[in-house]
Order: structure tokens, then C-alpha cells, then sequence
């Protein structure tokens, strides 16, 4: 703890085969290892939180106009019932994986599962839009115990390198997994029973771990646990959630004061957090980790990842949506190749790594991903989604690539007491990833069409004020639009709004593939002498 200096290598747990398999504790860790066959059965029950955590994630935007219906909250409190969840969530990642080390990892994810299941079960029925929003707080809390223990868990339940690769490409297809079923599966259960189902099903869900964690799943903590720094803990919460909150802000309102000035605010806490991490001799996160290059590249590399898939997913999803008339439900059915494809490519490196240096892989990964960028900005969309949906299968492939083998060096770089906090930070950038590449790119996309968008004669005249500006603001305003218009001008409407469109996600998308070709080169220079798996 403290200010030593991370290692410049990965940090290999001084365990030997035999060692681990007699299930005796690995120095350093404070965990006696599962014996073989044994830390199967404990991954198969870390998939249950990982794969509820993901699923609730997408899962409740389907379910928006039944809550509205519902529970008639305002504009604003719609927003705070999707934003809750994730703005807790995030703020409180680095702060749970560091308490998980102290308290142990297990025991918090015990926790998180109990308060999770409790929390969904009540806000199910939730009787107003107050209550819901709170409830999705509070799942954020509970939430934030969950992901980090997985990951730091898994480190310590296979501290063999090859298996633990494994383990952790089965971790990252159940999360991926679970992020692109989430509509499906919500839209499902809202068709069928209610949208408080999407919030009880964490409940069966949850009872698995619940009931055979604590027989399955091994203790670990750090044995030199220090004091935990309530200041911290406040300082990183003030960072966290101003930075996310700002970015969407940002993304969907444009440049204004109020935005700017909370994402100033969230930098300045972040600056201040640092400081006195430094300072502290039992610091909430040892920033001495991110000395390690190995460690800071691999973070690079996984936020670029999924900055990459959620920002190509936001403007498929539009497509799909708006202009080939999908519902949303075939519009999510219609991804599932690359689901596969992102589970299959985080499996198939794990070998490959033992004749490929894992960072090439990594490297070839974020490569993969800007080819799925060449497809869209040098393709041609108009023949349907055909093109667009490849793109999706190659870039799909790239992120599962890079996904598993970069958390795979994340785990490996530090010291089998540190997993919970970098298990943290691996999930911190998941977030940030997901949320940069959705607010960026977005934000360029949106920019392109309301700059290209050249409305046709007779619009305005025929459209309400609103209507028209609402048309001129987004896609599926202008769609809304040609609804109410006659077939002339609304076949006029549509075609100039894809027009528009287009060229934003031709522009999107080539810069877009700048940076994921920068960012290969970078990862393949820097992290070229890492050794191959043996």
C-alpha cells in the first residue's frame, strides 16, 4: 500500500499448479483457492450479478413508456429514472473495489447481491416516480459492489495465467452479453407482463450466489488493509457523478454554462481526489498503479473498445429504427451475429496469446475496429442495413479481442491484494468508455445532420413551428414530422433527413477511424514487449 512504485511487468502470484490445486493460500492475497472443477462452478456463479448488472443497464429504456403510463413522472423525472442507476453506479465503483479489498471481496459481493435483489423486488412496485428514482439509486449503490468483486474475484479464483485468460473471456462475453439481450429481453417482459418485471426478475437471479457464494466462491482481501478515507470516498462520489452527468448533458443540450460548469467541477475534484491519494499513506486508490504502463495502456485500450462499440451502436440503432422502419425489438434481434461474434473473438484469443504477444492482439483488436469504421465511412448505405450490419460483425470482433485480453493485463499487472481497486478501474472505464463514446459521437452526429439538413420547400409552411424544429434538431423529429405530413412532402422530408443523416455518420465514422488506428499503433509500440502466454 501507499506510494511504493507498481511494478513495470506484470506481477506473477506466487503460487505454483500443484499449490493452487490443493486449494493452500497464495502469499499475498489472502485467499485459499478453489480446487479444480471447484473455480468453474464459483465463475458460473459470478455470471449471475455480471450478467443482471448489464442487462439492467439497457434493459429499462424499453420499458420508459410503460412507466410513463404508469407513473406519469414529469420530463425531468424520466430523466433521473434512467440517469440514477448509472450516475450512482459510477460514482461509487473505485470506492467499492477498494473497500472490497479491505472487507473482502466476497463478503461485499454478498452484500451487493442481498441489497440488489431486496432493492428490485421493492421498487417493482413502486408506487410513484419519487419512489422509482430512488430505488434506481439505490440499485446503483449495490450495483457498484457487484462488478468490481467479479473481476477482482475471478483474478484470485484462477491465478494460473491461462485459465484466469479464460475465465475472464467467459466474464466479458456474459457482460457483452448481457448489454445487447437487455432490450430484448426488457421489451419481452414488458409485452408480457408488466414493466415491474424487468426489476423483479433480479430477484431469482440473485438467489444462486446468494445460497451457494459462500460454500463456492473463496474469500480474498488485501492482509494489509488500511483505514478506509471517508474524504475519499466523497471526493471520488464528487468526481464521478458531476463528469458523467456533465458529458450527457453535454451530448444532448449542447454547450451551455450549466453543463460546462459541472464537468469543470467534476475535473476539479478529480484533481483534488488525486492530490490526496498521493498524499495519504492508506490511499482509497493506490495511483501508484497507474505508473505501471502495462496497466495504464490496458485501460487505454478498454475504454477505446467500448468507446468504439456503444458509439457505433447508437447510430445503427437509429438507422435501424428510423429509416428501415424496424421496431425495436428486430432492430435488437438484428445485432445478435455480433453478439456471438464478440463472444467468440474474447474466447478464441485466449490461446492465440500464447503465439502472439498480447499486445499485438490488443493491437489487432482496436485495428479491427477501425476497419468496421473504413466499411462506414467509405460504404455506400443506401442498399439497406446489409453494410452497416457487417461493420458492426467486424468491429464486434475487434472489441471482444481487445476486451478480454486488455482486462487480462489490467488483473495480471498488479498484485493479486490490488485486484479489487484495478477490477475497479477497468470497470470505471467501462462506464466512462460506454458513456464517451455515446456523448462524442453522438454529439458529431448530431452536429453533421442539423449543419447538412437542407429542409425542402413547403415544410415549414405545412409543419407546426415545433414540429419544424424539432425536424431540424434530430432524426427522429424529422421522422415524427413526416407523419403528420402529406405524401408528397413527407416522402421529401424523409429523403433529405437520410441525407443528412448519412453524411453525419460518414463524418462519424472517419473520425472515429482515425482514432482507433491511432490508438492500435499506440498499443502495439507500447506494450510490443510484453511476453507471449506460456
Amino acid at each position: 500500500m501507499g506510494n511504493t512504485s507498481a511494478p513495470s511487468t506484470p506481477v506473477t502470484p506466487t503460487f505454483t499448479r500443484s499449490s493452487a490445486a490443493a486449494g493452500r493460500p497464495v502469499p499475498g492475497s489472502s485467499l485459499h483457492t478453489p480446487k479444480r472443477g471447484q473455480d468453474w462452478l464459483a465463475l458460473a456463479l459470478l455470471m449471475f450479478p455480471v450478467l443482471l448488472v448489464a442487462v439492467d443497464n439497457t434493459a429499462l429504456t424499453f420499458a420508459l413508456p410503460a412507466i410513463a403510463g404508469s407513473l406519469e413522472p414529469t420530463g425531468v423525472q424520466l430523466l433521473w429514472i434512467v440517469d440514477a442507476y448509472p450516475l450512482v453506479l459510477a460514482g461509487l465503483l473505485v470506492a467499492m473495489g477498494s473497500f472490497g479489498d479491505r472487507i473482502g471481496r466476497r463478503r461485499l459481493l454478498l452484500i451487493g447481491s442481498f441489497g440488489f435483489a431486496a432493492v428490485s423486488a421493492a421498487t417493482a412496485f413502486a408506487p410513484s416516480a419519487e419512489w422509482l428514482i430512488t430505488g434506481r439509486a439505490a440499485l446503483g449503490f449495490f450495483g457498484a459492489m457487484l462488478m468490481p468483486s467479479t473481476l477482482s474475484l475471478i483474478r484470485n479464483i484462477f491465478p494460473d495465467p491461462n485459465r484466469r485468460r479464460l475465465a475472464i473471456a467467459i466474464w466479458a462475453a456474459g457482460f457483452s452479453g448481457g448489454a445487447a439481450l437487455g432490450p430484448i429481453f426488457g421489451g419481452w417482459l414488458v409485452e408480457h407482463f408488466w414493466w415491474g418485471a424487468i426489476l423483479l426478475v433480479a430477484v431469482p437471479i440473485m438467489l444462486p450466489i446468494l445460497a451457494l457464494g459462500p460454500v463456492l466462491i473463496p474469500e480474498s482481501r488485501d492482509p494489509r488493509p488500511g483505514t478506509v478515507d471517508v474524504a475519499s470516498i466523497a471526493l471520488s462520489l464528487l468526481t464521478m457523478v458531476p463528469l458523467v452527468y456533465g458529458i450527457k448533458a453535454l451530448a444532448t443540450e449542447g454547450f451551455g454554462a450549466v453543463p460546462a460548469a459541472v464537468t469543470g467541477f467534476g475535473l476539479l475534484m478529480g484533481y483534488a481526489f488525486v492530490r490526496r491519494q498521493k498524499r495519504l499513506h492508506s490511499p482509497l486508490l493506490d495511483m501508484s498503479l497507474f505508473g505501471n504502463r502495462i496497466f495504464s495502456t490496458a485501460i487505454t485500450a478498454n475504454v477505446l473498445a467500448l468507446f468504439s462499440f456503444n458509439g457505433f451502436i447508437l447510430f445503427l440503432a437509429q438507422h435501424l429504427q428510423l429509416l428501415e422502419g424496424r421496431r425495436p425489438t428486430e432492430a435488437g434481434i438484428s445485432m445478435i451475429p455480433a453478439l456471438v461474434a464478440t463472444v467468440l473473438a474474447g474466447l478464441l484469443v485466449v490461446p492465440l496469446v500464447r503465439r502472439v504477444r498480447p499486445g499485438f492482439v490488443v493491437a489487432g483488436g482496436l485495428s479491427l475496429s477501425a476497419t468496421g469504421y473504413f466499411i462506414v465511412a467509405f460504404g455506400d448505405h443506401s442498399g439497406g442495413p446489409a453494410l452497416l450490419l457487417a461493420a458492426l460483425l467486424v468491429l464486434a470482433l475487434g472489441v471482444g479481442a481487445a476486451e478480454t485480453i486488455s482486462n487480462d493485463m489490467i488483473l495480471g499487472s498488479v498484485p493479486p491484494e490490488k485486484s479489487g481497486a484495478a477490477a475497479a478501474i477497468s470497470e470505471t472505464g467501462y462506464e466512462i468508455g460506454s458513456l464517451l463514446g455515446t456523448a462524442i459521437l453522438g454529439s458529431i452526429l448530431t452536429a453533421s445532420y442539423q449543419r447538412n439538413l437542407v429542409l425542402p420547400e413547403g415544410v415549414s409552411a405545412a409543419g407546426t413551428g415545433e414540429g419544424t424544429a424539432q425536424a431540424q434538431e434530430t432524426l427522429a423529429g424529422a421522422m415524427e414530422l413526416a407523419q403528420s405530413l402529406p405524401a408528397p412532402l413527407a416522402d421529401a422530408l424523409t429523403s433529405a433527413a437520410r441525407v443528412a443523416f448519412e453524411s453525419g455518420v460518414h463524418v462519424t465514422a472517419s473520425i472515429a477511424l482515425v482514432l482507433m488506428a491511432g490508438a492500435a499503433a499506440l498499443v502495439a509500440v507500447v506494450l510490443r514487449g510484453v511476453p507471449k502466454a506460456t
